[in-house]
């Protein structure tokens, strides 16, 4: 390894062996450690200030032995180039101590300075193979023992490949500076600890004045919360013709599920999944993420997260997405975050994306050469000439295992081009939200739910957490009404209001059932557009099919039989405009139907379509809106 810096680096090897050990402060074991040549010994019980890097051949600790490092410092273990050895000290603490035991061969046990960060109420003492600053590689924070082979200098690593088997290790940081990453590998086997902090994670880009680019990389992660790539706090982070994955971990025996994020290490099953580790995340404010013709997976849970702040851009451009487990999410939108997905695959176990509003904006469609070109200037991807047009026009596909987009907050969603949606269930299930959806089908946009669900609104189904001695904790139990809703006097249901639950769809042909099944105050606003709808559109009254869900039937949450029923809180208002026909499969229940002068509402081939209107026959007639209690029937 070549390391190059305007600073005097730290050459893995040329430390001296058995480096001066200094006696812990009063109050600690005071014995000097047993040293003779390559060889370390600290005793049972005996805590030790270790005061510069050391390398040795054989280190010992003893049952309660600690090797600790001066104030403003911290300690990592290497054994053969590897991280090794540290485990945190408390479940839901920060702090990490070298475990009891012997390792034997090229160890080194490097004294780096002190790299706190701090989120929320927890400071997490960060140690990284690579850390990189302003100045470029800063020897005096990295553990440059962990980044063997290739070639290191203040702009770039090349070829360097970073492995670690303990816990909370960094791979690679880089704080207000820019630095290119060109083919590392990265392994990093064990638990991390905060995917909000970045602690444990293989890659993080922080600060503003950050612009890292990850190129070729292959990171391969397994364990709790021990994240691949995370941009925070501005970071512009472009990662290219990449691999990277994140398996699951164990939990800490002790551990107790929660929602608050200092001590969150595994997903909310309120979500309708389960995992302990997410592929990647964006948090912070104006930070920027893009992945260019990469694969991204995660075991479950999610692969491109979004997590809290503001300003932040998730892009995926011809890359492959999803979760190798059954349940997990593409993409997640929070906030006003805006997510833009083009020329993509995505393989997901439960939903394409979730969207947690409450300002979110998620695009799907094509990576046409003016859609990039456009994003690499937006987004100062940095991409030549050469490298735009090297960019194949491609189109988006989405395959899930269970719901297309699941809506847990208010939020804008378009798919166009030549975007393909297939799903098990519903295309989008709209958890009681405030939605604007848009599906352009010119150029072929496709929805294809295999239950014939196209729209599925329902009522919020998240418990929420509960206060266990002032901590939220994520033990609540939905149960399933069991009476009808009450009557809202002051809800309109044959008006369209600003926070219903809206879709257009325009020159396409939609084959499938909308339901509006929310209990209180939400429309359902379905604007047809030179497009043809075929099947149910009503109210309903839905149930899931369990009475209860806790988070050992997580999987229940958002599946629901319908029963096609009058309005009560949950109108539907359906819009025919120029061009457009819906042919009504089955009993249909409306509070507002409007048909332009050359749209038409028709029965499939051999029946016939009735409409009433508070009870009363009506003609279906061309250019006329009706309003009140609708009721479609086919005969």
């Amino acid at each position: 390894m070549t390391l190059t810096s305007r600073r005097s680096f730290l050459i893995a090897g040329s430390a001296t062996a058995a480096a001066v050990l200094v006696p812990a402060a009063s109050g600690t074991a005071t014995a000097a450690p047993k040293a003779s040549g390559s060889t370390l010994s600290v005793g049972a019980g005996e805590t030790h200030e270790l005061a510069a890097t050391t390398r040795v051949s054989l280190l010992t600790i003893g049952a309660g032995g600690r090797i600790v490092a001066p104030d403003g410092y911290d300690i990592s273990l290497t054994v053969d180039g590897v991280e090794t050895g540290q485990l945190l000290t408390a479940t839901g603490g920060t702090a990490t101590l070298i475990q009891a035991g012997t390792y034997r061969g090229d160890v080194v046990l490097t004294v780096a300075g002190s790299h706190d960060v701090t989120y929320q109420t927890l400071t997490f003492p960060f140690r990284q193979a690579l850390y990189v600053g302003s100045d470029g590689v800063d020897a005096a924070k990295s553990v440059l023992s962990a980044v063997q082979g290739g070639k290191v200098t203040d702009t770039a690593a090349r070829d360097v490949s970073i492995a670690s088997t303990g816990e909370c290790f960094n791979g690679v940081y880089v704080e207000s500076g820019s630095y290119t990453l060109q083919s590392p590998t990265i392994t990093l086997d064990g638990n991390g600890r905060s995917d909000f902090a970045g602690y444990g994670a293989a890659v993080v880009g922080d600060g503003s004045a950050t612009r890292l680019v990850v190129d070729g990389a292959r990171i391969s992660n397994k364990g709790v919360v021990r994240t691949t790539v995370i941009a925070d706090n501005g970071a512009n982070v472009l990662v290219k013709d990449s691999f990277l994955r994140a398996r699951n971990g164990v939990l800490p025996a002790d551990y107790q599920a929660t929602v608050e994020t200092p001590y969150m290490e595994s997903v909310p099953w309120m979500l309708g999944l389960d995992g302990n580790v997410r592929a990647t995340n964006l948090i912070g404010e104006n930070s920027i993420a893009t992945y260019l013709n990469s694969t991204v997976f995660s075991e479950t849970w999610g692969a491109l997260s979004v997590e809290g702040g503001s300003g932040l851009k998730l892009t995926a451009i011809n890359s492959h997405v999803g979760n190798t487990g059954d349940y997990g999410y593409g993409t997640y939108a929070i906030g006003d975050a805006t997510v833009r997905v083009l020329g993509s695959r995505f393989d997901v176990g439960s939903y394409a994306t979730i969207i947690a509003g409450p300002a979110a904006v998620v695009h799907y469609g094509d990576s046409t050469r003016e859609a990039v070109a456009a994003l690499n200037t937006e987004l100062e991807l940095g991409l030549s000439k050469a490298e735009l047009a090297s960019v194949p026009v491609r189109s988006t596909v989405v395959n899930s295992g269970h719901f297309g987009y699941m809506f847990f907050g208010a939020g804008r969603l378009t798919l166009d081009g030549g975007t393909v949606v297939n799903s098990e269930r519903a295309t989008f299930l709209n958890k009681g939200q405030q939605t604007t959806i848009s599906v352009d089908g010119s150029q072929g946009a496709r929805l294809n739910p295999r239950d014939g669900v196209i729209l599925q609104m329902i009522e919020l189904d998240d418990p929420g957490p509960v206060n266990v001695n002032g901590k939220m904790m994520n033990i609540g139990v939905y149960t399933e009404p069991t009476t009808d809703p009450a009557k809202d006097s002051s809800f309109d249901v044959t008006a369209v209001h600003a926070t219903d639950g809206a879709a257009t769809f325009s020159s396409i042909e939609v084959k499938g059932d909308f339901y509006n099944g929310v209990r209180g105050g939400r429309n359902m606003v379905l604007t047809f557009e030179d497009s043809g709808v075929e099947g149910v559109i009503s109210a309903t009254r839905a149930r899931h099919r369990v009475p209860s869900i806790d988070s050992s039937t997580f999987y229940e949450l958002g599946i629901v039989t319908n029963t096609v029923q009058a309005a009560v809180n949950n109108g539907v208002v359906v819009r025919l405009n120029s061009g457009s026909t819906w042919t009504v499969t089955g009993t249909s229940y409306l509070t507002g139907l409007t048909l332009a002068a050359d749209a038409a509402v028709r029965a499939p081939r051999g029946r016939t379509v009735k409409l009433t209107v508070d009870g009363t026959e009506t003609a279906l007639t061309a250019g006329s809106t009706y309003t009140g209690a609708l009721t479609l029937t086919v005969a």
